[in-house]
């Protein structure tokens, strides 16, 4: 045996889609229903192991084996699952280093993340079945009790024989849909580098972070008495019968001379501009209750293991155009700012209950609470938080690959580039605290809007009438970046023709640093890591401006499959992006390689546990090493350390 393609069905009392696999794992009713398998990509056999039944030990060794490949679609929930099964104590889990994910190859290739998904765009000839959910939902789950089913609370297989028959066809189709993937994506392997960074991925999952149990527990409570208490000051000041109601709420607006089309955050924040007195109130009001970051703490409380840890917060490949890493459960890509200065202060107000003090000092509970989820994770007893991230580093990715030597020699001598780009554009000395100072916001919405080809509309998206700008002025912002930036300009159009060059005449294009090819209808671009971006079907059409662009089929906005249209500044954001994420791999593997213990990752950020707080030191020197492929890149990466999570 070398290889082992495995498909499990379980049943947990636990929900899977709140709490995630490690949680659901733990259970005093989690069985493992069904082990499908296949030995080497040979014919698929079902062992049923309902009622307590025993995995052969042949197939027990092969999972402890780790000479021998295991593999599976969206394997971490095999592997957890199975560590169970087989007696492990909870919070230990089989080695990740000897298990591979058909989930992960397909988003290498830029295809879904499900295993139908998949099956459909590959044409599989044995594809998931459809009836699974059904399925899944009458075995895997609890039932309510009823009178027909005789008060029971679960269904076994001898509730529905045949039922259970469609089950293990169900379960014996998803192995071979694995390994019909695995054969029809042998061409198109995935790097071992990729295969190496996935199994760290897979440790920094196991490892988890701790939650602080009072302050999750008690933010949650005062959020509850926060809403109560505004919903009744709004239903004193409205008369509305249910204030926490959209379309109520609007109507009460429209009565009192105000038309909305949305009470969305920005919507309502324009109007408060132009309202006063009681109808000023009311909207702050509905901003506060709208506040919707304190879910947080419920995810935490659903996603917190025995041992005070969560778990299996990070999808790697989770944006599959780039391979950049995505949030699960508690989402901590996307966590709220703390803006206050005083964060120890108010976090244990909440730990100690303090509602009415906190509402003395800080008058919006619900705010307080958001600037406070990042403070609920917390190192382990004896250690610390060093919080480390890269600095400008996409700026940094950009200026080197397309050659902008002014930017490199910016970055070279710690300059700040919001400044730099701003006296560029406007032909005169910036500083941040000091000549011309009003000019570096300008310059840095248009660094944060232009890089990619964006013009006008990036910079409105980017806060900039918001933040004072006039729209009459906007046009000419774009093109003093523009011209600033000559060569980054001409790499968007480069990076266009190459890839049209690459599908129209089938010839490798290189140039950048970047290999653009076609093999087999995807359009790769290999970037220096020697990893590759991948577009399926790419085909040159005639775009919207009447010349010639780029189409391909991938995950569109909405999440559905579909023919998406790019462009030169795109491919250049997709690279710059790819580029940033193979830094930060990096940078973790030699973490992880020094001996220190990541356990949370956020954009180019990452939060290691240790027990000697003068490490930050070396970890940003760490950091800041450049790999080979990256000779002549400028990174820096500064930290601080911490008794809980924030920003600094």
């Amino acid at each position: 045996m070398h290889s082992l393609f495995i498909d499990i069905e379980t049943f947990s009392s636990t929900n899977l889609a709140k709490s995630g696999v490690y949680r659901y794992c733990e259970a005093d009713d989690f069985e493992v229903l069904l082990f499908g398998y296949s030995v080497d990509g040979g014919p698929v056999n079902v062992i049923d192991l309902s009622g307590g039944k025993e995995l052969p030990q042949r197939l027990r060794d092969a999972l402890l084996d780790d000479s021998i490949t295991k593999w599976a679609f969206n394997a971490s929930f095999e592997r957890i699952c199975l560590s169970r099964y087989l007696g492990f104590p909870k919070g230990e889990y089989l080695n990740p280093a000897s298990w591979r994910c058909t989930m992960i190859w397909s988003a290498y290739l830029g295809l879904p993340l499900s295993l139908e998904g998949v099956g459909a765009v590959l044409g599989l000839e044995k594809q998931k079945l459809s009836i699974g959910k059904n399925l899944i939902r009458f075995f895997c789950n609890p039932c309510n009790p009823t009178i027909s089913n005789d008060g029971r609370t679960r269904n076994i297989g001898s509730d529905a024989p045949d039922k259970w028959e469609q089950f293990i066809e169900y379960n014996t189709r998803d192995v071979e849909a694995e390994v019909a993937i695995h054969q029809r994506l042998a061409k198109f392997p995935v790097p071992e580098t990729v295969w190496d960074e996935y199994h760290l991925d897979q440790k920094i999952n196991d490892r988890g972070v701790l939650l602080d149990p009072e302050l999750v527990y008690q933010a949650i409570k005062m959020d509850e008495l926060a809403k109560e208490e505004i919903v009744d000051r709004m239903r004193l000041l409205t008369e509305v019968e249910n204030p926490n109601s959209v379309l109520q709420l609007k109507e009460w607006l429209s009565d009192n001379g105000l038309e909305m089309d949305s009470l969305g955050k920005k919507d309502v924040k324009a109007a408060l501009v132009d309202t006063d007195s009681e109808m000023k109130e009311v909207l702050n009001l509905r901003l506060q209750l709208a506040k919707s970051s304190v879910r947080k703490y419920q995810a935490m409380e659903n996603a917190v293991c025995s041992d005070g840890r969560a778990r299996g917060m990070f999808q790697f490949y989770g944006a599959n155009r780039t391979g950049r890493y995505s949030g699960r459960l508690i989402q901590v890509q996307n966590l709220p700012r703390n803006h206050i200065e005083d964060l120890e202060a108010a976090r244990s107000l909440v730990k100690a209950g303090e509602y009415e003090a906190l509402k003395i000092l800080y008058d919006d509970v619900p705010d307080i609470l958001s600037q406070l989820v990042r403070t609920a994770f917390i190192p382990k007893e004896g250690c610390t938080f060093i919080v480390s991230d890269f600095s400008a580093i996409e700026a940094r990715v950009l200026s080197w690959i397309a050659r902008e030597r002014w930017r490199e020699d910016v970055f070279a001598n710690n300059g700040d580039i919001y400044c730099a780009t701003a006296s560029r554009m406007f032909h005169c000395v910036v500083e941040k605290h000091g000549e011309n100072a009003h000019l570096r916001q300008k310059g840095k919405q248009a660094e944060l809007a232009c890089g990619y080809g964006g013009s006008t509309g990036a910079l409105k998206a980017m806060g900039a009438l918001e933040s004072g700008m006039m729209e009459d002025e906007l046009k000419s912002l774009v093109d003093a970046w523009r011209a600033s930036n000559p060569n980054i300009v001409l790499f968007w159009r480069v990076a266009e023709n190459a890839a049209i060059s690459a599908v129209k005449d089938k010839i490798p294009v290189e140039t950048h640093g970047l290999l653009f090819s076609y093999e087999n209808g995807i359009l790769f671009i290999t970037l220096p890591s020697k990893r590759r971006l991948a577009y399926i079907k790419p085909r040159i059409e005639i775009s919207r401006f009447g010349n010639e662009g780029l189409t391909y089929e991938g995950i569109g906005r909405a999440g559905k499959w579909e023919r998406i249209e790019t462009f030169g500044g795109k491919l250049v954001e997709n690279c710059i992006q790819a580029i940033s994420r193979d830094l930060l791999c990096y940078s973790m593997g030699k973490l992880e390689a020094s001996g220190y213990h990541i356990v949370m990752h956020i954009h180019d950020e990452v939060i290691v546990e240790v027990k000697d707080a003068g490490a930050l030191k070396t970890i940003e020197n760490l950091m800041s090493e450049v790999p080979s492929w990256a000779e002549g890149l400028v990174l820096n990466a500064e930290g601080f350390g911490t008794s809980f999570y924030k920003k600094d």
